[in-house]
């Protein structure tokens, strides 16, 4: 019964992957190009992050007023058009300006389809459902590591762009007709005391988007320019990072239902902790490594974190999401442009970038061990 609503949010879910994780292998080729430097590049992730926040707080809003599935509609749009518009040269205003509305146009697809389907999905399949849902992400984020190398290579940084907005299209086109319905959404009230305490789970998720922004960002240009290793390299590496994500978004999901989401959480960002310290380390293999479980702990988090919100809150889970969501956002803007300046200013140091993200995700997995169901 469910199944048209899965492959509809996984479809849109493969498109939040091109809006918002596609720019990654083209860093270093935009860079390359001369289009910008590296700061500047960072730069661009800072605003596709804080575009992503304000899709993220006004998805709900936009719901409201036009139901989730024409939202649905306008975000794939929106990213399929901010795609084709950074195919022209403009500088950097005229690039930041499309980023951050390609990053709009995720926020919503992704404050929409995880929450709309676990709202059509019963019970029992919801850890499933989410890690589904979540595989769109990673398919979309393998897809476009498979497009950019294969683009900017043959033809330019441009037709790079214009093959993405040309491939969210096609997306678009094959998974609108399956968009899940659920009610629709009337604005919220909550009396005092009807939803439970998320104060660490809102935390811990936040502080795991703000570890994940160096491999979100940095991981396709610490393989192409911190190891030296070209341009392709870069896109093979965010091509292993697409695979992790897929590999996350099966794994977050079934551990969810195994583990209950907050010891899949404490799992999940233990992977992360991993992640970001075999970036530190010496030699391309523990690059791979690095690369391989910032992709599982990107999509995985996300799907366990989702699956915690509907334990705690059932029906007002959507409430609950908004806040996590909202938090993983806000912590991701702030630091993608903290990110962009300290890379600025330490002469374009991937290791420094790596370290911070390091610290972040070691408080993270912190709050989440503190998190014990008797405090909730």
């Amino acid at each position: 019964m469910f199944a048209p609503a899965l492959a509809g949010a996984a479809a849109t879910c493969s498109g939040i992957g091109l809006a918002r994780f596609a720019y990654v292998p083209l860093f270093p080729a935009m860079v390359a190009a001369g289009w910008v430097d590296g700061a500047g590049a960072g730069l661009l992730g800072a605003l596709n992050l804080t575009g992503y926040l304000i899709g993220v707080l006004s998805a709900r809003s936009v719901a409201r007023a036009l139901s989730v599935p024409r939202a649905l509609d306008l975000g794939m749009g929106l990213a399929a058009l901010a795609a084709a518009c950074c195919a022209w040269q403009g500088g950097l205003a005229w690039l930041g300006v499309w980023r951050c509305l390609a990053g709009i146009a995720g926020g919503v697809l992704m404050g929409l389809a995880g929450p709309a389907v676990q709202a059509v999905v019963p019970p029992q399949r919801r850890g499933v459902a989410g890690g589904l849902v979540l595989l769109g992400v990673g398919s979309g984020i393998t897809l476009g590591a498979l497009l950019v190398p294969a683009l900017v290579v043959g033809q330019g940084v441009a037709a790079a762009w214009l093959g993405l907005s040309a491939t969210t299209l096609l997306l678009w086109a094959a998974a609108r007709r399956f968009w899940p319905t659920p009610p629709p959404m009337a604005a919220q009230t909550r009396q005092h005391g009807t939803l439970p305490p998320v104060g660490k789970l809102v935390l811990s998720y936040g502080l795991s988007g703000a570890g994940l922004v160096p491999p979100m960002v940095y991981l396709a240009d610490l393989a192409a320019r911190g190891h030296g290793l070209g341009l392709q390299a870069g896109g093979l590496m965010w091509v292993v990072f697409g695979v992790g994500a897929v590999s996350g978004s099966l794994a977050g999901g079934a551990l969810a239902d195994r583990l209950g989401g907050r010891r899949a959480m404490v799992l999940a960002l233990s992977v992360q902790v991993a992640a970001l310290g075999g970036a530190l380390l010496p030699g391309v293999p523990w690059l791979v490594v690095s690369g391989l479980l910032s992709g599982v702990a990107a999509v995985s988090v996300t799907a366990v974190a989702l699956a915690a919100a509907r334990e705690r809150a059932g029906a007002q889970a959507g409430l609950v999401w908004v806040r996590t969501t909202a938090a993983f956002a806000v912590a991701q803007a702030v630091t993608g442009f903290a990110m962009a300046a300290l890379f600025g200013a330490t002469g374009e140091s991937h290791a420094a970038i790596f370290a911070a993200g390091l610290g972040l995700s070691v408080l993270s997995l912190l709050v989440a061990m503190a998190d014990r169901p008797t405090e909730r």
